[in-house]
């Protein structure tokens, strides 16, 4: 997925349901979506045509209703978003963007308790993954 294949926040609900899923007619997902907010059938059929275009989601096309399912799974789509939001918005600091992110919203106690461990995890691996 390129940068600018990069999910939209429309995108991204429907990843949601397919990651949860791992695979939907987009009857399923707008059903699901619906539950959330107001949505349109038609709606929710062209956001899945253009992400098939994009390259985020593949189509099964065997059945008469056809079945989508994510191209890449949720962390690797996780991961390319936070990247290139860590390059463009960061100069690719992870220091500030994480300073940027506590000073944002601050985190509970058992948040900063897994940052910790994160931290203590990536120092015993000499700060590489």
């Amino acid at each position: 997925m390129r940068s600018t294949n990069q999910p939209t926040p429309a995108e991204l609900e429907i990843l949601d349901v397919l990651w949860e899923r791992r695979k939907a007619t987009v009857r399923e997902v707008f059903e699901e979506i619906s539950r959330r907010r107001p949505t349109t059938y038609t709606t929710v059929l062209k956001f899945m045509q253009i992400m098939q275009e994009k390259g985020l989601v593949v189509r099964d096309e065997r059945e008469k209703a056809h079945v989508y399912r994510p191209r890449e799974s949720q962390r690797q789509t996780r991961n390319k978003l936070v990247g290139t939001l860590m390059e463009k918005a960061f100069r690719g600091s992870a220091l500030s963007l994480v300073q940027h992110v506590l000073e944002a919203k601050p985190a509970s106690r058992e948040e900063l308790d897994a940052i910790r461990k994160l931290i203590d995890e990536a120092e015993a691996r000499g700060g590489r993954r």
